[in-house]
């Protein structure tokens, strides 16, 4: 049994990541400050399952002021998953949250990591580092130029890493995810939206005109490449985690069609700033290095993730 430090833990993908380490045997403790980016029913709901198990603690505190010695206590292995989410929100004001949360929180924890023997140090880095690029698939040794202010923090938050690593011997392993959705989805993300909506018979809001393409990647498969970068990820490392092929929205939107059983009416609108037209990982080192090899098909994601809306939202419209 091994003990773990998931921040984020309320969130999508932590509470799933955590649910995965309790359920093999190990111990984890789970920090999240619940910013209201969304409901924090939402995020509670999330730790449902885990709050039953006696191996899991919860600590709701803000890493960009917390004592994280506390928090690191006993921790064989770190997996930093809080964030401010959202590229739509990244810009103005609100830029100042991300700073915060992004950025600053990611510095504090490697800083109070660096005197730790952690066996690892995992960061959830994002395709956003990417940018607009025609260079596709997208490679880690390619370009990095982020066309948004999220973008920018979570590049920050990988070099920071490699700094730790360098100059400190942090064990740190950068995982860039690509567009995770399933169960959980956070209610901002298309896909929750779509379904929500086309359940509700109301109509979808789509931005651009459908044809950007993503590489949509299934919530399990995400948590297996993050698990094994948790026991075996080569340190100073950065690795993509990408689905296996990227498809259009409006190809993702005729598979909830299918799915739903109607017609869904589409609402196209402006590009939002700081999306990209394209993206698609090219997964080889993560294969090589990792065994990633990402299993769920797109039209069996999507069709577990309905279940999960149609099953938990209901009528409410929150």
């Amino acid at each position: 049994m091994k003990r773990y430090l998931v921040t984020g833990v309320a969130g999508f993908i932590g509470s799933h990541v955590a649910e995965r380490l309790i359920d093999r045997g190990d111990e984890v403790v789970g920090v999240d400050c619940f910013t209201d980016y969304y409901a924090r029913r939402i995020k509670e709901s999330n730790l449902e399952g885990l709050t039953r198990s006696e191996r899991f603690s919860l600590v709701e505190d803000d890493l960009a002021t917390a004592d994280l010695d506390p928090l690191l206590d006993g921790a064989d292995a770190v997996c930093h998953l809080a964030a401010q989410a959202g590229v739509r929100a990244s810009w103005g004001e609100s830029f100042q949250t991300y700073i915060d949360c992004n950025v600053l929180a990611t510095q504090r924890l490697l800083e109070a990591s660096k005197e730790r023997p952690l066996d690892r140090f995992v960061y959830a880095s994002s395709s956003s580092v990417y940018g607009q690029t025609d260079d596709l698939p997208m490679r880690e040794r390619g370009l990095t130029c982020p066309v948004s202010p999220y973008g920018v923090t979570k590049l920050a938050g990988e070099n920071l890493a490699v700094l730790y690593h360098r100059n400190y011997g942090v064990p740190t392993v950068s995982l860039r995810f690509f567009t995770v959705y399933g169960p959980r989805q956070r209610p901002d993300m298309a896909f929750h939206r779509f379904m929500r909506a086309g359940l509700a018979g109301e109509p979808l809001d789509i931005f651009g005109d459908g044809e950007q393409t993503r590489d949509f990647t299934y919530i399990d498969d995400t948590v297996d490449g993050i698990v094994a970068a948790l026991e075996r990820g080569p340190a100073g490392e950065v690795f993509n985690l990408g689905g296996g092929g990227s498809v259009t929205l409006n190809h993702a939107v005729d598979t909830i069609e299918r799915l739903i059983g109607t017609t869904l009416d589409r609402q196209y609108g402006e590009q939002q700033r700081g999306d990209v037209s394209d993206t698609r990982a090219d997964n080889g080192r993560a294969r090589k290095a990792l065994a990633f090899s990402p299993a769920v098909p797109l039209e069996t994601g999507l069709a577990r993730e309905l279940e999960w809306v149609a099953e938990v939202y209901g009528n409410r419209s929150d």
